[in-house]
């Protein structure tokens, strides 16, 4: 693991007290490092209306490209739990969206797993997919 990763990590940790999560209790933060070398974090955020929850590592992407980032290199997410949290399918696919080629899963015991894009969303649904 590299420094940045545990950058990453670190700030994950960090935006998960943050969190907003009256119904699960299940805090979540994530961090996002963009092309430009910023590290962007975000936790989730959820609502009486689940549907319209939104997760941490969503979260850490938009706060990404509302600053201007085009480009992701990396995903960090971390909760507590017994093993590595890996995102749900709603942000695999924005993870997806987004090409994000380093994800890196955590929990607060410091269990760490690295994954790329194609093996958390194998085929996953892209704008090459729209455009024949």
């Amino acid at each position: 693991m590299t420094d940045v990763d545990k950058r990453l990590i670190a700030e994950a940790k960090r935006v998960r007290e943050f969190a907003y999560c009256p119904y699960s209790h299940f805090a979540v933060g994530a961090a996002v490092l963009g092309a430009s070398g910023e590290i962007y974090g975000g936790c989730n955020v959820e609502n009486a209306s689940f549907s319209v929850t939104n997760c941490a590592e969503r979260t850490a992407i938009y706060q990404a490209i509302s600053a201007g980032e085009q480009d992701i290199l990396a995903l960090a997410v971390v909760a507590e739990g017994p093993s590595p949290v890996p995102p749900c399918g709603a942000c695999r696919q924005v993870i997806a969206e987004f090409r994000i080629p380093h994800i890196l899963m955590a929990n607060l015991a410091d269990d760490v797993k690295e994954m790329t894009l194609e093996e958390i969303l194998p085929e996953a649904f892209t704008d090459e997919n729209m455009n024949g």
